[in-house]
């Protein structure tokens, strides 16, 4: 059964302003009834994470139960690129997580989202650590990780091989829409980026060209355009956000779909998102 639920990233700007504790920021979201599910990101989070002592993580536990929500996701990051001397290796990328896999455990949640910077060479080091402490790896496939790029379909092999029940996907609607947000190319207006650049990212888009070539498109026609970097990275950015998945695919990886990040961009005058913003089935 499907339940609602929040992540706390939503609610970054209010947590970066200082003006709540975890334990005032956990209240406000029961207060708001955005439960019953609480998504929390380790490192934004939680000091020193992934090292937890038992009087947090009791503390934690304690929180959770007053405010009567229940741990859902614990966000982990893979983080290759932590030192400038190169990336780590696989196995130094493994056991990083592995210490991740053990916080979520001793904080109660059953699922660890996990990004595809963690290889299948990695996730494959994890597998034995997350059963033993009883926690679902949730491979996070957001933009531009539909199902036909080609990291997910290895990743989707890799899966078919080892078929653990500790193995699975945390779908990302950002990947199933219908046009770019209005406001996102407001923005871009703001800033005074030309209107050539927002209609290239616009047409680039909506084409049915594959990730790799869109992403090839914008860097060659932005550039005789006389695009600016700082506007090339952010019209990267779209592609990196949105992607025009059917939904209904999401349907041939169903029997894996541990937890699901859904999304909104804006509300209209009456307080409804509008259709057009996301595709719905």
């Amino acid at each position: 059964m499907l339940k609602s639920g929040t992540t706390l990233y939503s609610l970054t700007i209010e947590w970066l302003s200082g003006k709540y504790s975890l334990e005032e920021i956990i209240a406000e979201t029961s207060a708001r009834k955005l439960g019953p599910g609480l998504e929390v990101v380790g490192f934004q989070t939680i000091r020193n994470f992934p090292s937890i002592s038992s009087e947090f993580a009791v503390e934690f536990r304690r929180l959770l139960d007053e405010y009567e929500l229940e741990p859902s996701c614990l966000g982990a990051n893979a983080d290759i690129g932590i030192r400038r001397s190169g990336h780590l290796t696989i196995d130094e990328t493994a056991e990083y997580l592995k210490a991740q896999i053990i916080a979520a455990s001793k904080l109660g949640f059953p699922v660890l989202r996990m990004q595809m910077a963690a290889k299948p060479e990695v996730i494959r080091k994890l597998v034995t650590t997350a059963e033993k402490s009883k926690v679902i790896l949730g491979m996070e496939l957001h933009s531009p990780y539909t199902l036909d790029h080609p990291s997910v379909i290895e990743l989707q092999k890799l899966y078919d091989e080892i078929d653990s029940p500790c193995l699975g996907y945390i779908p990302d609607f950002g990947c199933c829409m219908q046009r770019i947000p209005s406001l996102v190319l407001d923005s871009f207006r703001k800033d005074g980026m030309p209107e050539t650049l927002i209609s290239l990212i616009k047409e680039i888009w909506l084409s049915d060209a594959d990730t790799a070539e869109k992403f090839k498109q914008v860097r060659e026609r932005a550039i005789a355009l006389k695009g600016t970097p700082s506007a090339i990275g952010r019209l990267n950015m779209i592609l990196a956000l949105f992607s025009r998945q059917d939904p209904k695919r999401w349907s041939e990886i169903m029997n894996r779909i541990v937890h699901i990040h859904g999304k909104f961009y804006g509300f209209d005058a009456e307080g409804n998102e509008p259709i057009s913003t996301t595709r719905h089935s």
